[in-house]
């Protein structure tokens, strides 16, 4: 109980201060930043995952007209996970969100149905993969376009207590065929100190469209330290934490994350 106590006070004093600090007030609005290591929930488990990324120091020109300010804004969503195979997590975002945004205030986003294909138990191989296809239904002012997807392949190693993960990830808005597709790959470095406590060294990119990347100072990315701890049970809540850093004109240059997990039932 001490622990959900202090887990729910941390979680309470980030928004309140992201909030706090949002006096009037992300490339593709950001609900989730997240490298994922194939690990899904068991067959029959129910799980809960509130994602919450504050941009204190932002980009002050939406990426399209009638687009989310990133500068200041909060944005985040809550996932939804159920195990249905030994290889297969059924995924569902909603709502997805910006608790606050210059001009705009709050606002709720459309969908996103997520299917993720993993090797089976993949905490225990060296070598672990999946593949994760997300299908958004978006609102004018969160993507320029209606309907987007997203193609996610993992691949990584655990050479405890080491883990190096790639996701490859492509976005399309279904325009401009292959070459169109976005490369908005995904990297994680962790040091796991035992079963609980892990810290990682992340990077996100957009490098532009597959037929031409952008030049290097409009491409987006950011390099991240972060912190995670595992619940102690299968129904304590587990943390992600981190601070993001752009180190390109086309990325934001402050970014904080946090990331909220519980198992909703459980049979372990």
């Amino acid at each position: 109980m001490r622990i959900l106590e202090r887990t729910a006070i941390f979680a309470l004093a980030f928004i309140a201060v992201a909030l706090a600090a949002v006096p009037q007030v992300a490339f593709a609005q950001t609900d989730e930043i997240q490298v994922y290591d194939a690990e899904i929930e068991p067959p029959g488990i129910f799980n809960v995952m509130v994602h919450s990324n504050f941009t204190p120091i932002g980009r002050t020109v939406p990426d399209f007209p009638g687009g989310i300010i990133p500068n200041d804004s909060v944005n985040g969503a809550v996932e939804w996970a159920y195990g249905v195979k030994p290889w297969f997590e059924q995924g569902l975002y909603l709502p997805v969100y910006t608790a606050y945004s210059k001009g705009r205030g709050g606002s709720i986003n459309g969908f996103k149905i997520r299917e993720l294909f993993v090797r089976p138990h993949a905490h225990d191989h060296t070598f672990f993969y999946g593949v994760n296809f997300e299908f958004s239904v978006n609102y004018s002012y969160w993507e320029s376009r209606r309907i987007t997807s997203e193609v996610r392949p993992i691949v990584g190693l655990h050479l405890h207590p080491v883990d190096l993960i790639f996701n490859p990830i492509v976005d399309t808005d279904y325009t401009g065929g292959f070459g169109g597709l976005e490369f908005v790959p995904a990297t994680r470095i962790a040091y796991n100190f035992n079963d609980k406590y892990a810290a990682a060294f992340e990077e996100y990119s957009d490098d532009g469209p597959l037929r031409h990347f952008l030049p290097l100072d409009r491409q987006f990315h950011e390099v991240w330290a972060v912190m995670d701890r595992a619940g102690s049970t299968s129904k304590a809540i587990s943390i992600e934490t981190g601070i993001g850093f752009g180190v390109t004109n086309g990325a934001d240059k402050l970014t904080l994350k946090l990331m909220l997990s519980r198992d909703l039932n459980s049979k372990r």
